[in-house]
């Protein structure tokens, strides 16, 4: 299986509608690859607040339309990263979007864990309910964005859901880069499972991006990392490993928590 990462540089010196043009382009030119991954909030910047409400779309706007046809003119699998969408009927949402390689739909998945610290995202933007699973002919995909990399209870749900290759969309910050790789490599590592992580470039309302998009095997190898410059990434893996790995390390059978409801006393 072959998979593009693009790390995108997010900066304010160019027009939300111009970056979406040039990212398209940039899917378009992943031909020959199963899954192209970008990432989070690329068309505003994970950090720029202000914006959030101005440049939100509804689920099918111009952002869907954009990478559903640049999806299909190439025939991948597409993790289109996360928009900040306006939901007619209540808050905004950090949702990122899954397109199949005819440009449909496959999935929306709503950002669960919002960051902040009661200001910022996370009181500008409500949170998602769901965990999302995406079936592709190699693999089962667990979406999460971002924050969510800091709670590992979401991925064990993801694995208990089928996932195989946890993908990460995600604005992380320069200074907390430290943090980035080290739970890349730890859910990976914990749920014998790939992780394809996208970060971006650039700098998002003052705040410097990490970049280092990383892609990790199931035993915590490091494949693939960008640097700190807008980049392609671009790996070949063997989703099979997953199964393998689990067979012959079989931890995830020795679980003891969390498969059951607490007894009561």
């Amino acid at each position: 299986m072959r998979a593009s990462v693009i790390q995108i540089a997010v900066n304010e010196d160019e027009s939300v509608e111009a970056r979406r043009r040039r990212v398209a382009a940039m899917v378009r030119e992943q031909a020959g690859s199963d899954l192209v991954v970008l990432p989070e909030l690329w068309t505003t910047g994970a950090f720029a607040y202000e914006a959030f409400g101005s440049e939100a779309e509804p689920l099918e706007g111009p952002t869907y339309e954009a990478m559903a046809k640049a999806a299909s003119d190439v025939g991948v699998w597409l993790h289109a990263g996360s928009i900040p969408e306006r939901d007619p009927d209540g808050p905004l949402y950090n949702t990122s979007l899954v397109f199949s390689p005819s440009g449909d739909l496959a999935a929306a998945y709503r950002k669960i864990h919002r960051f902040g610290f009661d200001k910022g995202e996370a009181v500008l933007m409500g949170a998602g309910a769901e965990l999302v699973t995406v079936r592709l002919p190699e693999t089962t995909l667990g979406l999460s964005t971002c924050y969510d990399l800091r709670f590992p209870e979401l991925f064990r749900g993801l694995v208990d859901a089928g996932a195989e290759t946890l993908v990460v969309s995600a604005g992380w910050p320069e200074r907390r880069r430290s943090h980035w790789t080290l739970l890349a490599q730890a859910r990976a590592v914990e749920n014998q499972a790939f992780v394809v992580a996208c970060g971006t470039a650039g700098t998002h309302a003052g705040v410097p991006q990490a970049g280092h998009s990383i892609v990790v095997d199931p035993w915590g190898e490091v494949l693939a990392r960008a640097g700190a410059d807008e980049e392609v990434l671009t790996v070949e893996f063997d989703p099979g490993k997953v199964a393998a790995t689990r067979e012959q390390f079989p931890a995830l059978k020795d679980r003891m928590l969390g498969l059951q409801p607490p007894r009561r006393p």
